[in-house]
């Protein structure tokens, strides 16, 4: 059953499109990774996924519902879950405050505290701590931890290894593993890390310059040639 599908998804800033005719499958219990190189529209197909960039033609449906029209906020009562490119926590508050905020994701009427501590277990240690005063990756496991506070139907992960030193991605990434094995949480995750893509995803779609130009598997990256030619690297 498709949980999430996009079909010939165009969107973009003002008169500059940046995603054209994107098409994409994602099944229930998935966890997929949406890879290429810097600038060919991943960031932009996130935020029209949640509505923060409005789209220009195609359809976006979430449970087979057409979610074309919907506001971000409203989006995110249906269950869809973002967690943006740069963490988006608000650090001024406490990392409780931070928590709370994440009710209105699906429909869940209160915090499931002890679902993210399961998870997250040294955010049950900081609730009184300011998060603009953790560390980038602790930063980030709240971010990802304010979604999981309500009921997300689908994860939606930006860049969650930017800045975070490798011992901290490597547990985030067997954390996404575990909140697909353990919840069956669907997850689309764009990603440039090819540890994290490999240890995560079931598989890849490749974009280029807006498009979906293939579907490899996590391990086919581990040939120089083709990762070299989808992500720049290697």
């Amino acid at each position: 059953m498709s949980k999430l599908r996009i079909k010939s998804l165009r969107s973009g800033y003002g008169g500059v499109r940046i995603i054209n005719d994107f098409s994409m499958d994602v099944q229930e219990g998935e966890i997929v990774a949406v890879i290429g190189r810097n600038g060919v529209g991943k960031t932009t197909l996130m935020k029209s996924i949640i509505g923060n960039v409005k789209t220009s033609g195609g359809t976006i449906e979430f449970l087979s519902k057409n979610i074309n029209g919907l506001s971000p906020s409203a989006r995110a009562r249906l269950g869809i879950g973002y967690v943006p490119q740069g963490r988006g926590i608000f650090t001024k508050l406490t990392v409780e405050g931070n928590l709370k905020l994440g009710i209105g994701v699906g429909n869940a009427t209160a915090a499931h505290f002890d679902r993210v501590f399961s998870f997250f277990p040294i955010l049950s240690k900081r609730l009184t701590q300011q998060a603009g005063s953790m560390s980038g990756g602790e930063q980030q496991q709240l971010a990802i931890a304010r979604i999981l506070v309500g009921s997300p139907g689908i994860m939606l992960l930006d860049e969650p290894s930017e800045g975070i030193q490798p011992n901290i991605v490597q547990e985030i990434g067997r954390t996404i593993r575990r909140l697909r094995d353990e919840q069956s949480l669907t997850i689309v995750i764009v990603e440039q890390n090819l540890g994290l893509i490999q240890a995560v995803a079931d598989r890849c779609v490749v974009m280029d310059k807006g498009v979906a130009i293939a579907e490899v598997s996590p391990k086919d990256l581990d040939d120089p040639e083709v990762s070299q030619r989808y992500l720049a690297i290697g």
